[in-house]
């Protein structure tokens, strides 16, 4: 499993999901010929009919951008009265009504939810927050932001602040600024002086001087961090995300190596993700959902090519295994394509 993310070259070359545009590598696209009163009308026709009709859900709601969802609620709402949203809810139940839920909601409004369910009731879910905070652009993360305070009245980072705390508290409130550099141009030499700081603070000292890793990784551009992973491996003989895992623990470590896989391959850092979702007994629903929905238009195609790369079997027969009834078909349709062959 080490293999993949010891092998800088390939990764640091391919493609990064931060900087795809919408719908490129998705599995979701918009529907050509779109009429929202048409869906809306059917969608009414299979939840009123007698048991309501799982199969036209399905279709329709797996088969339209979320841009095009948005716009069937409103025609659902001009059209009956009720939100589509109580009328799922009231209508379907358990894992099924969670991933549809999922898809009716805007990205940045699900994005928020899910950081919100992360810090309430007892125990953070750190897992979450990373998850989040490590793989989404500037962009998502102020859109996200922004839903948050239209939400609650109160500003993202003083509610995280209260939650988190310690070094992991730093780097997870410097992730949820969104200020990440953005320049595409990368100075080799800034990358080898960083390299060297992450060295000397860690590897080459007696204990770990965690502010340096937190700077440097949370603050530096994609591409300037790809080659400053480049340099550091060069200078240590081992990679950076090695020496993370040597040197740190608990949540700090789990972040800064999500950090690392996602400056890599966001792709690779998903399917890893949703292996561990389902692996074992058991599934974490929530994750599967959340990731699948969330990178249904941004790179799921990419997230189900690194999965058949690492585990020799199809994201797709994982989920055929995995899970059942209407909830598998809805994940299967939003999956795409089964890379068996």
């Amino acid at each position: 499993m080490a293999s993949l993310w010891d092998d800088l070259e390939s990764l640091v070359d391919s493609p990064s999901s931060f900087s795809a545009k919408p719908g490129e590598r998705g599995t979701v696209v918009p529907i050509a010929n779109f009429d929202a009163g048409k869906d809306a009308e059917a969608l009414r026709k299979a939840i009123e009919g007698l048991g309501t009709k799982e199969k036209v859900l399905i279709d329709i709601l797996t088969q339209r951008s979320n841009a095009q969802r948005q716009l069937i609620c409103k025609a659902y709402q001009e059209a009956t009265g009720r939100t589509l949203l109580d009328d799922l809810k009231g209508d379907t139940h358990g894992d099924f009504e969670d991933v549809l839920v999922a898809l009716i909601t805007p990205p940045a409004a699900y994005d928020c939810h899910e950081v919100m369910r992360a810090i309430k009731g007892a125990g953070t879910k750190e897992s979450i927050l990373i998850e989040i905070f490590a793989s989404r652009s500037n962009q998502q993360i102020k859109a996200l932001s922004d839903v948050y305070l239209k939400d609650t009245q109160k500003q993202l980072t003083v509610n995280l602040e209260k939650e988190v705390s310690g070094d992991f508290s730093k780097a997870l409130l410097l992730l949820a600024q969104g200020k990440r550099d953005e320049s595409t141009t990368v100075n080799t030499e800034k990358a080898t002086a960083d390299a060297k700081t992450l060295y000397d603070a860690g590897e080459k000292k007696w204990g770990t001087d965690e502010s340096k890793f937190i700077d440097i990784l949370c603050q530096r551009s994609i591409p300037q961090l790809r080659q400053t992973l480049v340099e550091y491996k060069n200078i240590s003989g081992k990679t950076l995300q090695q020496s993370i895992e040597s040197e740190m623990s608990g949540e700090l470590e789990e972040l800064l190596v999500a950090v690392v896989k996602c400056v890599k391959s966001v792709p690779a850092y998903f399917a890893e993700r949703l292996y561990e979702s389902m692996k074992g007994g058991g599934t974490d629903e929530s994750t599967l959902n959340r990731i699948m929905v969330s990178r249904s238009e941004i790179d799921l195609q990419d997230i189900r090519a690194e999965f058949k790369k690492l585990y020799s079997y199809s994201l797709h027969s994982a989920i055929e295994s995995e899970c059942g009834g209407d909830y598998k078909k809805t994940l299967l349709k939003i999956c795409g394509g089964d890379d068996e062959s």
